[in-house]
C-alpha cells in the first residue's frame, strides 16, 4: 500500500518503512510524526483520491535526523561593471522514517 502525502508545500508518494526528506518538521529525533493532508492511497490494483484530502486517513512516520540540504548558490555578475554578487543558501530539512498507513 502506499499513499501520496502533502507537506511542506511539497506533494511525495510514500510507502511503509520508506526514508523520506521532507521540508523541515519540529521534533527531535524519535519523535512521532503523523501526516493527515493524505491525497491519495493505493495499491493492491485499487485507488482512492481524495477530493482534496481522504477524510480520516493519516501516515504515521518517525523523525530519523535533522539536518541541511547542500549549499546552494546564487551568483549575479554584471560583464564589464566590476559588479558581481555572491549569496549561498542550506535549507533545513527532516528525515522521516515511514511506520504505518492508516485508511479511512
Amino acid at each position: 500500500m502506499y499513499a501520496v502525502i502533502k507537506t511542506g508545500g511539497k506533494q511525495y508518494r510514500v510507502a511503509a518503512n520508506d526514508k523520506v526528506v521532507v521540508e523541515k518538521i519540529e521534533g527531535e529525533a524519535g519523535a512521532a510524526v503523523e501526516f493527515t493532508e493524505v491525497l491519495m492511497l493505493g495499491g493492491d490494483g485499487t485507488a482512492t483520491v481524495g477530493t482534496p484530502m481522504i477524510a480520516g486517513a493519516k501516515v504515521l512516520g518517525e523523525v530519523v535526523e535533522q539536518g541541511r540540504a547542500d549549499k546552494v548558490i546564487a551568483f549575479k555578475k554584471r560583464r564589464r561593471k566590476n559588479s558581481r554578487r555572491k549569496r549561498g543558501h542550506r535549507q533545513h530539512q527532516t528525515t522521516v522514517l515511514i511506520k504505518e498507513i492508516v485508511a479511512a
